[in-house]
């Protein structure tokens, strides 16, 4: 118990000491002169702007990422579980195939409700 404590704490020392370095690396080494191409607004693409800079994005991307999180969020229960299957037995498979059915079932009320249709 002692020994993984000690692993632990060496492990967080050394990515705080690497960060830190890397921190004051960049403030050592780096020029705090601004420039007047560096005070522009755009540093790259025209300068000459002409109409609404402003993009409307359309409603249906938050669906579609809302949907993205959900499977990913599903991924992550997943593979821990599929790591383990074995161990775990027949309870833990029923368990994740009800998990699965459900997001599937709302996969598929989304589908029926005309969710995912782009148009």
């Amino acid at each position: 118990m002692v020994s993984e404590i000690i692993y632990f704490s060496v492990f967080t020392i050394v990515g705080v000491a690497i960060v830190a370095i890397a921190i004051g690396l960049a403030r050592i080494l780096s020029t705090r002169k601004p420039t007047k191409a560096k005070l522009e607004t755009y540093e790259c693409g025209n300068l000459n702007v002409t109409g609404d800079p402003r993009i409307q994005f359309k409603i249906h991307y938050y669906i579609f990422a809302l949907l993205l999180v959900l499977f990913d969020v599903e991924m992550i229960f997943v593979f821990p579980w599929a790591v383990v299957f074995k161990a775990l037995g027949l309870f833990a498979f029923v368990e994740m195939l009800v998990f699965i059915a459900i997001l599937l079932l709302g996969l598929y009320y989304a589908w029926r409700k005309g969710v995912l249709k782009w148009t």
